[in-house]
C-alpha cells in the first residue's frame, strides 16, 4: 500500500510539472494562434499523443476496464467540462498576466474539494479547509486590478472560472477513474477538441498557420495528454480532493517559468500572494501526510450463564488517524478511544 501511495504521489507530482508548461507556453503562441482554436488544438494534441500510445496498450487492456454505458453521464460531463475550461483560460491568458494565470490555477483545489465534499462526500480536514481559505485569499488578491483600483481582472476571473469548471471536471474524472487511462484521455483529447474545434469556426477566428498548429499540438500532447493521462493515475489512489492537492505545485513552476521564459515582472501583488498560496498548499502538503484506515482487533471474551462458563472470539474495527514524520509512524488513540473500545468489547 505505501508503494502504491508513494507511485500515486510521483504521477501527481509529474502531472503538475507536465503542466506547468502550459500557461507560459500559450501566452507565447497566443501571439499567432486565436484562443478558441488554441484551445482546440491543446486537446487534439492530448487526443492524438494518448490515442497513438493505446493503439499499442489496447490488447494489454482488460474488457473490464473500458468504458460501458454506466460511465455515459460522467463521460459526457468531462468532455462538455473540458470543452469550457480551456477557452476560458486561454482568453484569460490572452487579457492577463501568465503568471497571475498561472498562480491562480491552484483555485482549481478550492474547487475540487468543495464539490468532492458536495456532491461526492469526500472527507476534508481542518487542515484542508484551513489550505482552501488561504488559497482562497490568495486568488482573491491576485484577482484585483492593482494600483488602487477595487475593480476585478477581467482575465484573473476567466481563469478563476476555468479552474471551477475543471474542479467539477475533476470529480466526474474521478468517478471514471478505474478505467483505462488511455481511453479516458483519448476520449477527452479528441472530442473536447473538436468541440472547441467547431466553436472557433462558429465565432470566425482566423485559422492559424500550420507550424503554430504543430507546436500546439505538441503542447497539448504534453501540457494536457501527459499531464492528465498522470493525474487520473493518481487519482486511482489518492482520490479527487488529494490529487488536486498535490497538482498545487504547478501554478508555482508556472509563475516562475513565466518569470524566465516571458520576463514578466513580479509585482508586489503577485510576490504578496504567493507567500499566502504557499501557505495554503503548506497545509496541504501536510494533510496528505495523515490519513485514516482501519485496523481489525480479536478479543476472546469469557462468559458465565447459569452456571455454565463459554467463550466467545469477537473482531471488531476501529479508524485512527496514521501520521507520517520524518520517516516515522506511529499510531495515536485518545484516552477516550480506548475507553469506547473497552466499553464495546465488554458489551460483546
Amino acid at each position: 500500500m505505501k508503494n502504491k501511495n508513494l507511485t500515486a504521489i510521483l504521477y501527481a507530482l509529474l502531472a503538475a510539472l507536465f503542466y506547468a508548461v502550459n500557461v507560459p507556453c500559450s501566452k507565447v503562441l497566443l501571439k499567432d494562434v486565436p484562443p478558441t482554436f488554441m484551445a482546440a488544438f491543446l486537446y487534439l494534441g492530448a487526443g492524438i499523443g494518448v490515442g497513438t500510445m493505446y493503439l499499442f496498450h489496447r490488447k494489454a487492456e482488460r474488457p473490464e476496464e473500458r468504458l460501458s454505458g454506466s460511465d455515459l453521464p460522467y463521460t459526457l460531463g468531462m468532455v462538455v467540462l473540458d470543452i469550457a475550461a480551456p477557452i476560458l483560460l486561454m482568453f484569460g491568458v490572452s487579457i492577463g498576466s501568465s503568471a497571475n494565470a498561472s498562480l491562480l490555477g491552484n483555485f482549481e483545489i478550492v474547487a475540487t474539494s468543495v464539490i468532492a465534499l458536495v456532491l461526492f462526500h469526500e472527507k476534508i480536514s481542518a487542515r484542508l479547509w484551513g489550505a482552501i481559505a488561504l488559497i482562497t485569499l490568495s486568488s482573491i488578491i491576485l484577482s484585483f486590478e492593482g494600483s488602487g483600483s477595487m475593480e476585478f481582472s477581467l482575465g484573473s476571473l476567466l481563469v478563476l472560472a476555468a479552474t471551477v469548471c475543471w474542479g467539477l471536471e475533476n470529480n466526474c474524472t474521478r468517478n471514471i477513474s478505474s478505467k483505462s487511462t488511455y481511453q479516458i484521455v483519448t476520449i477527452k483529447g479528441f472530442f473536447s477538441g473538436m468541440g472547441s474545434f467547431v466553436i472557433a469556426l462558429f465565432c470566425r477566428e482566423p485559422f492559424p498557420q500550420f507550424r503554430y498548429i504543430l507546436l500546439a499540438l505538441l503542447l497539448g500532447y504534453v501540457a494536457y495528454g501527459l499531464s492528465i493521462f498522470t493525474y487520473i493515475r493518481a487519482q486511482k489512489s489518492l482520490g479527487a480532493a488529494k490529487t488536486s492537492t498535490y497538482y498545487a505545485v504547478a501554478p508555482f513552476i508556472g509563475g516562475f517559468l513565466s518569470f524566465v521564459v516571458l520576463g514578466e515582472k513580479l509585482s508586489m501583488v503577485y510576490l504578496a500572494a504567493l507567500l499566502v498560496m504557499a501557505g495554503g498548499t503548506a497545509l496541504v502538503i501536510v494533510d496528505t501526510l495523515v490519513h485514516e484506515h482501519t485496523h481489525m482487533h480479536t478479543h476472546t471474551i469469557t462468559h458465565t450463564h447459569d452456571g455454565s462458563t463459554h467463550q466467545h472470539v469477537v473482531s471488531h474495527s476501529h479508524e485512527h488517524n496514521h501520521y507520517l514524520t520524518e520517516g516515522k509512524h506511529g499510531h495515536h488513540h485518545s484516552k477516550a478511544e480506548l475507553e469506547r473500545e473497552l466499553h464495546h468489547c465488554r458489551l460483546l
